[in-house]
Parts: C-alpha cells; structure tokens; sequence
C-alpha cells in the first residue's frame, strides 16, 4: 500500500512538473520569436488578469547571489502629496519622495506613462517607481499628475508638465534641492512629455536641465512605417495600435497636432541646445524604433545620448523591477547615469551614434530568472485552476 501511494504521488508531481514546463513553453512561443521564461510568464499573467504581480516570489537560497541592490532598508525618505495652481487655476497634483535630511539633492520630475488618456496611467500606477528611484538616487523625485484626455486635449498635459519644472524650480529649497540638477525623466507617454519638457524649457530660457531619461518614449503621432510598430502593436506586449490610435484621436484630435514638435519631438527641427538624454527601449515594444530614431536624431544635433535596447523584455518593463531583472537593471543604470550628470561629466555620449544592447540575464542571474518564472508560472496555474472551480470568488 505504501509503496502504491509513493508511485502515485510520484506520477503526481511528475504530472504537474509536466504540466508547468508544457505551459511556459507554451507561453514563450510567439510569432515574433520565442521569448524568455520571465517575461513570458509576467505578460500570461497581465493578459490573462489572473493576479496582481505586486507579489513576493520566493527561490531557494541557492539562487540568491547576494544583495541585489533593490535600495531596501532604513532611510529618511518621506512622501508628500502636493498640488500647485496651474495657469489657467487648475490644481495639478504632485507626489514627492525626498530625503528629509537632504540639501541640494537633484529633483527628477516624473511623468508617468498612460497614453495620455484617463484610467491608463497615473501617479499611484507608478509610485513604486517614484519610491525606487528616490531611494537609489537620493533626488527629491517630483511625480506629475498632469490633465489627461478626453477631457483634457493638447497642450494641457504639455503646459501642466513644463509648469510643474517651473513650480519645482520655484521651491527647490523647500524640496532639499537645488535648481543646478534639475532632471525630467518619463516612461512612454510620459518620456514624451519629459523630452517636450526639455524643448519648452530650452524655448522659454529656462529653467536649465541638467538631464533626461526617456523610458521606451512616445516621440511621433505620425504615421511612421516603422518595424517595432508593424510586429509588436498586437497588445500582447502591452501596448496596443488600438491604443494607440485612440491616444491620438483623443489627445490631438486635429491632424495639424500630429507634427507639432510638442507633440511629435520626432518631427522637430530644431534639437540642439537640448540636455543630454539617456533614452532605454525594449525589444518587444511597438515604441522601440523611433526611441532608437530619436535618439539618433538627438545625436546628430550635438546632444549628447547613451541609448540603450533591453532585449527580451516588452514596454513598460521598468515598472516591473520587482519581479524582472532587466527592470531593476534599468534603475540600476538610470542611477548610475545620474551619478555622472550629478559629477557633472563631459564624455555622456559617444563621437559616432550607436545602440547599447542589454542582453537578457546571463549565469546565475538566468538560473534565479528561470527559478522564478517557473515560481511564478505554478502560481498561476494554481491561481487559475482555483478561478475555475464552482463558487470561486
């Protein structure tokens, strides 16, 4: 009888491990290649809307390599909700980490990501990475709840983000900041807005920028043949045409709004006398090539540019630093880039235009990825075995 339940048993777990490697092989098998174990799992998991991944994936401690500089721990890092009166009197609001016992620390002004368009993005969808980046970079991070459509068309959310860097500017000290390291810095839309930013601000005479960061950026509303916007607007990489189409009839409705440089940077004609840019892509996202484009282009009109493509992951993949490691790389080199504005170094960019390639984690790092995805996969089989059972809630 024993040895009876001990085969059982066996064929059991060797059904579910079958089970679980069919299934993420299953997942990483796409038209457009086949993807890592990680991001595959991570995207079944958001298209599926089976959990919420603000969730802890624990490994054995084999895997754990030491610290992995998640900027964990003890600190003197306070939140503040805030608002100014914009110019036409409406009270933009603002989310602000600082180190309290901070003087002249850098203020980054955040804007999210979002489309544009209401109930696709906002400051609580992106206040972890407002937290991360505050703790790894000792800035007073300055997040920006700018209007959005379709209530708000072009330019409000333009004015409101250009007047927030004046309002920043205007309480620097206040913030424990200085005004000599002001930094705009935005994921998507939001790299949108940081880069136009940076335009108005070189357009009116200030306030000077020390830096930009542009995560995988929104640069044009034209309609670009571009390979990235061809292979990867399916939606299932997290961004869809649809979506983008509707960012566009919602947030410029009139076509002469597409080629407007606050709007389109891609389409500027003037980009000297912009501050240096660090601008990261990822190869599954339909935003990718004209990242690439405009960084290019940033190049070629003297400003210094580090581009950097992150393969195997999709858009958005630094909001997802807990559970992805090429998000946490990408903080990790937002922090380091940063270090270097904040020296104050010349050589931010390279003589002949060039794009980094971040490869996806190798060595021990994979096997901890591959470790977790297959964590993470069986909780979500598990998860949605349950779902499916009679009076599931």
């Amino acid at each position: 009888m024993i040895l009876k339940s001990l085969k059982i048993a066996a064929l059991s777990v060797t059904a579910l491990l079958l089970v679980l490697v069919l299934s993420v092989n299953e997942w990483s098998s796409t038209e457009e290649g086949e993807l890592p174990s990680k991001t595959a799992v991570v995207l079944h998991a958001i298209n599926n809307n089976i959990i919420n991944l603000d969730i802890d994936i624990e490994v054995p401690d084999f895997f754990n390599g030491g610290d992995s500089g998640t900027g964990s721990g003890e600190s003197t890092f306070v939140r503040e909700d805030e608002t100014f009166t914009s110019s036409d009197g409406e009270e933009i609001p603002l989310r602000i980490y600082r180190d309290t016992e901070a003087e002249d620390a850098p203020i980054l002004l955040y804007y999210h990501g979002g489309a544009f368009l209401e109930g696709y993005g906002s400051l609580e969808t992106h206040d972890n990475v407002l937290q991360e980046l505050a703790s790894r970079t000792g800035a007073t991070v300055v997040g920006v709840g700018y209007r959005v459509a379709p209530e708000h068309v072009f330019p409000k959310a333009v004015e409101d983000s250009y007047e927030a860097l004046r309002w920043a500017e205007a309480n620097a000290e206040e913030l424990g900041g200085t005004t000599d390291q002001l930094v705009v810095i935005g994921d998507s839309a939001g790299g949108n807005l940081a880069t136009v930013t940076a335009h108005m601000a070189r357009d009116n005479d200030g306030p000077d920028i020390a830096a930009q960061v542009l995560y995988y950026p929104l640069t044009t509303f034209q309609d670009v043949a571009l390979p990235s916007r061809q292979m990867y607007d399916s939606g299932y990489y997290l961004l869809s045409r649809y979506v983008m189409e509707k960012a566009r009839s919602e947030y410029t409705p009139k076509a002469n709004m597409w080629e407007d440089p606050y709007t389109s940077p891609l389409e500027a004609d003037q980009l000297e006398g912009l501050p240096p840019a660090l601008i990261l892509t990822a190869e599954y996202d339909p935003l990718r090539d004209e990242g690439e484009l405009y960084a290019e282009q940033l190049h070629e009109a003297g400003v210094p540019v580090q581009t950097v493509r992150y393969e195997g992951v999709m858009h958005g993949f630094v909001s997802f630093y807990e559970v992805m490691k090429s998000g946490e790389q990408g903080l990790l080199q937002t922090s380091q880039y940063l270090q270097r504005i904040v020296a104050e170094e010349e050589d931010l960019g390279s003589e002949e235009f060039l794009v980094q390639v971040q490869e996806p984690p190798t060595g021990m790092e994979r096997v901890r990825e591959e470790a977790e995805a297959y964590a993470i996969a069986a909780f979500l089989i598990g998860q949605s075995t349950l779902q499916a059972l009679p009076g599931w809630e």
